[in-house]
């Protein structure tokens, strides 16, 4: 068992991956190498013939093993140049590297789609014979996948022409929301009244202050703000949305929803049973926002109220409070996952110091190169803080669990890395609800995991109707930023059944998560991470210690199977049927009722 060193250093080292940060000459060496290989490789497909028998697939080996030391490559540096812009948004020349690195990506996508047709172009009693091979057969789920994907796809020409044009404009403008987030300064008044700008990640920390003045002032501030910038944002969303349905047109696809569920490993009959047993469970979650409301003397609760913390009998968390808590709590389930954590701080894996320049928000990235992994936050010493901290780090033990397998299969989607993040923060809440020391304690610590289910339920279902009817309005043409505010406000409402005085109608403007080129509808998964996690936590709970094995075993296998997959193999359930989500909410309604009967 390994121990915390006290005091924990609470910002990351990069030098170890590559010395010198944006000016790293080991960095642009590593660069020029890759940028080597990937035309070799590019070279390589192209003097190669489609194979006509087993035995001719064996000359494909060398290609497969470059693609996946490609792909760990790349992987390695895009997570170390999205650290340098994250740590300090005025490091121009991290912003250059991460167009470099885009280009890069495309290049290799190119490589990938030119590999991908020549599976499509596998006649099917070769391909049964190639995947079967003993070198093959680990990675046949993945490989069987890109084939299905490339049938799915124009030729490889006009998808390597998208991929090359992506470059500058799709993925362009994504990047062009860090160039309006860095400019976006929000004035706050401090103790004595002096005015002082603050960077959006250090006025997100204010709007769930306890002061509902403060609260207030941010989000009027937050608002109006995010007002000024809102045409940049309305010409970035429209182009990143124009661009995905014309590539979605002459694909011949017609539903918004086919990629992101595609890349989510999941059927739409899951997604759909899942916001089912959502929308039925509502009524429990209003009574919720009701009582939150009398309780901080409001008739009803206006948008910056809904993450107010209620009282104050936390308290301030310290940074190495928070990493004992959380390593402690992570030791009661599986001591595999306390030691990595331990690991993780003691490295200076994490990245948490409150200070200006900093981006908004969390994210956890993987550098698989280095069998490494970087956690980034800006942590206040709240409770909603300690969650991010255990989120992020239950994102780094899933990546810790797979760096062993071939890179291909370490490719998890979105909606099962966000298991592994929300089991993490389950295991913590529910420690802290159980060791509550007061009343008033357990009733703060019960409403901060009903606050999530709130996120989960209604935030990120507003999201996803938002973005639902955005796109539908999109094929028509351009909205202007007074469009997607209404959009915006109307998703909201229905989300939240009309529960709050007022809304956020700028909130499609300020959030990345709408920017994000790689995942398409960057919300539903979030919202499956957090029922399937809580289905998951509810087997733990029956079946108790024996169970952090299986839960290994289930997250080592979330690159090669659906969702549906690896639910009836792990957990023996079927996700597109009720059952499973209505027993993960009847876990999250337990915790509701237990604060309105505390607060009666």
């Amino acid at each position: 068992m390994t121990h915390l060193s006290l005091p924990i250093n609470p910002t990351w080292e990069l030098d170890s991956i590559f010395p010198g940060g944006s000016a790293s000459k080991e960095l642009h060496t590593f660069l020029e190498k890759l940028e080597e290989d990937i035309a070799v490789l590019h070279n390589h497909i192209n003097d190669k013939n489609t194979p006509q028998s087993a035995e001719e697939t064996t000359s494909y080996d060398v290609i497969i093993e470059g693609l996946q030391s490609a792909l760990s490559r790349i992987s390695e540096v895009s997570s170390f140049t999205s650290c340098l812009t994250a740590q300090n948004q005025k490091d121009k020349k991290a912003v250059q590297l991460t167009g470099k690195v885009t280009a890069l990506y495309a290049r290799l996508e190119n490589v990938m789609t030119l590999f991908q047709n020549v599976l499509r172009n596998t006649e099917n009693e070769v391909w049964e014979a190639w995947i079967a091979r003993d070198e093959i057969s680990p990675i046949s789920f993945v490989l069987s996948e890109k084939r299905s994907e490339a049938q799915e796809k124009l030729s490889p020409e006009l998808e390597s022409l998208a991929s090359d044009l992506a470059v500058d404009g799709y993925h362009g403008w994504g990047q062009h929301y860090d160039t309006i987030v860095a400019k976006v300064g929000i004035p706050h008044s401090d103790e004595n009244g002096e005015i002082m700008m603050l960077s959006v990640g250090q006025a997100a920390n204010k709007l769930d202050d306890p002061d509902r003045t403060v609260r207030e002032e941010t989000f009027v501030n937050w608002e109006k703000a995010w007002g000024e910038a809102a045409d940049y944002c309305a010409d970035t969303l429209n182009r990143l949305a124009g661009f995905r349905l014309k590539l979605y047109e002459r694909r011949g696809w017609d539903d918004v929803l086919k990629e992101p569920l595609a890349i989510n490993r999941m059927s739409r009959e899951t997604l759909d049973s899942m916001w089912k047993v959502i929308e039925e469970s509502k009524p429990v979650f209003v009574a919720y926002l009701e009582r939150k409301a009398k309780l901080l003397g409001l008739e009803r609760l206006n948008w910056c109220d809904v993450d107010a913390p209620l009282g104050d009998s936390v308290g301030k968390i310290t940074y190495d409070q928070a990493a004992q808590d959380i390593v402690e709590q992570f030791r009661n389930f599986s001591p595999k996952l306390a030691d990595f954590s331990v690991e993780a701080f003691n490295n200076r894996w994490i990245e948490a110091e409150d200070r200006p320049g900093k981006r908004p928000g969390g994210f956890c990235t993987s550098l698989p190169a280095s069998k490494q992994t970087r956690v980034f936050m800006t942590f206040g010493g709240t409770v909603s803080n300690l969650s991010t901290l255990a989120h992020e780090l239950g994102h780094a033990y899933h990546q810790h669990l797979m760096e062993d397998l071939p890179q291909f299969n370490q490719g998890y989607a979105m909606n099962v890395a966000e298991t592994a993040s929300t089991f993490a923060e389950m295991i913590l809440a529910d420690a802290l609800v159980k060791n509550a020391a007061t009343k008033e304690e357990k009733i703060g610590l019960l409403a901060d995991k009903a606050q999530r289910s709130i996120a989960f339920f209604m935030n990120i279902h507003a999201r996803f109707l938002f973005e639902t009817s955005f796109y539908e309005k999109r094929k028509q043409g351009t909205l202007d930023a007074i469009e997607l505010s209404a959009l915006m406000e109307q998703a909201q409402k229905e989300a939240f059944h009309g529960a709050l005085g007022s809304y956020h109608p700028n909130f499609w403007a300020s959030k990345l998560h709408f920017y994000i080129t790689d995942v398409p509808f960057y919300n539903f998964p979030y919202t499956f991470g957090y029922m399937f996690s809580t289905g998951i936590y509810a087997q733990a709970q029956r079946e108790g210690a024996t169970f952090a094995e299986k839960y290994d075993a289930l997250l080592r296998d979330t690159g090669v199977m659906t969702v549906e997959e690896l639910a009836t193999k792990h957990l023996g359930v079927d996700l597109t049927k009720p059952d499973f989500w209505r027993e993960a909410m009847s876990l999250a309604i337990a915790d509701v009722e237990a604060f309105l009967e505390l607060t009666n």
